[in-house]
């Protein structure tokens, strides 16, 4: 369910909004008010997040939610990152577990693998292949990690008697999680409960910052809250492209300020990136592939030049570059000439634009706001107790018959007959010829 741009919803009054609209003197209007508001009987929901940014697009589906009248319980790691412990739109149940994402963890697994990528730049093609078994190892260590940090979580609380008691004494209607783990499904599979898979305003002095751009407009990059600052010799070759462009540019890096940084380039601490991709001035859009980047700027038709990093990046670029709207840099191979030639291409080939608006056209041509939509789809399956309707046939398949093992292992019987009746009819062959002449000469 499209989620990614839930926050262009509707805002909810709030019951004393309503009620100071309400004439004090009409008192049966104002009792059948509350009569109606209190008969509308919202629904109890268990949300088991994923921490990071995943838990952005999470909240604001939480924040609609509540504003619906449903309550919202969070299940949280007691050290997670993002997902705050007291908040007014949730109960928070703390699990004393590892479990979450740890900040510093994460930038050193980016630093590390960012280094060993640019220690693969320019060599052979050898060197090449050792440096991608060594980030598969690199990734594969991170995410055994967050696995174990995940499964340690997951048992703590499945072992905890009175947590899970209170759990099963709430009777809640669904369980909301993110598709990126496990622990989400496991819980609700245990309490026998559905189940439901599922940025601020532009500052001043940006505003007058894209709008001296004049018709040439604006390009935004950021890499995500993880990526703060790069080698330096890469920022120097990304801002050296970006001085060769008439376009301004707002970059999101608090690393150390390039020494060739263009007089057109604006490094920020933070950008309003939703906003800013929204603004009719921007032309391109250079990010890692992030979820949420990703769904913002088909949302808003913006072309996009990637610089994939790790995890479901280069996929989620991929998809767009297939779609005609994205031009794809390695950003170890990155060198000032290549990134700038990348730049133009989005910039001046009118076709990626094209592409990008004509997803955005497929993507808002919707019946329903996609907040609301997700909302719709949340409180449709606690109407229709886990909409098993719905559900696919493959919810029914054994392991075996999901991933074709029992395909897989009847082509290979079939194959090894094969193999064997000929490798029998050469030995008959062998011993007619060979054998049978050999005879006949003695």
């Amino acid at each position: 369910m499209p989620a990614s741009h839930a926050f262009e919803g509707p805002t909810r009054r709030s019951l004393r909004e309503v009620s100071m609209k309400v004439p004090q003197s009409s008192l049966i209007t104002f009792a059948l008010l509350l009569i109606q508001l209190s008969s509308a009987s919202g629904g109890k929901i268990l949300v088991f997040p994923l921490d990071g940014s995943h838990w952005v697009n999470m909240k604001v589906l939480i924040q609609e939610l509540h504003a619906q009248g449903h309550e919202v319980t969070v299940v949280r790691a007691s050290d997670s990152w993002y997902v705050s412990e007291k908040s007014p739109l949730y109960t928070s149940v703390t699990v004393p577990s590892p479990g979450g994402f740890e900040e510093n963890y994460f930038k050193a697994f980016l630093s590390r693998q960012l280094e060993i990528r640019l220690q693969g730049k320019h060599t052979s093609f050898w060197s090449k292949i050792w440096t991608h078994i060594q980030i598969e190892q690199l990734v594969v260590n991170q995410m055994s990690q967050l696995h174990k940090g995940m499964s340690e979580m997951i048992i703590q609380m499945f072992e905890d008697e009175n947590l899970m008691q209170s759990f099963h004494e709430a009777k809640y209607d669904v369980v909301l999680t993110d598709p990126g783990i496990g622990g989400g499904a496991m819980l609700a599979r245990r309490l026998k409960v559905p189940l439901v898979f599922n940025v601020r305003w532009t500052i001043q002095d940006l505003e007058e910052f894209v709008h001296s751009s004049g018709d040439h407009g604006v390009i935004m990059m950021t890499l995500g809250t993880l990526v703060e600052k790069l080698p330096q010799d890469v920022a120097e070759e990304i801002a050296a492209a970006f001085a060769q462009l008439p376009q301004k540019v707002i970059w999101r890096y608090i690393g150390q300020k390039p020494a060739n940084l263009g007089h057109n380039t604006l490094l920020v601490n933070w950008l309003p990136q939703n906003d800013l991709l929204g603004h009719p001035k921007t032309r391109v859009f250079v990010t890692h592939g992030g979820t949420n980047g990703v769904q913002e700027t088909i949302y808003h038709g913006v072309p996009v030049v990637g610089l994939p990093l790790f995890f479901d990046q280069a996929d989620n670029l991929s998809r767009i570059k297939a779609k005609g709207g994205a031009v794809i840099v390695d950003i170890a191979e990155l060198e000032r000439h290549m990134f700038a030639d990348a730049l133009m291409t989005a910039l001046y080939n009118s076709s990626y634009r094209e592409n990008m608006q004509k997803l955005s056209r497929l993507h808002r041509d919707q019946p329903l706001k996609p907040l609301d939509q997700a909302v719709f789809w949340i409180e449709y399956v606690i109407r229709h107790k886990g909409a098993r309707h719905l559900q696919t046939q493959s919810n029914k398949m054994s392991w075996f018959v999901y991933n074709s093992v029992d395909v897989l292992a009847a082509l290979l019987a079939v194959a090894l007959l094969v193999t064997f009746t000929c490798i029998s009819i050469v030995r008959l062959l062998w011993r007619f010829v060979f054998v049978g002449t050999k005879v006949k000469h003695e």
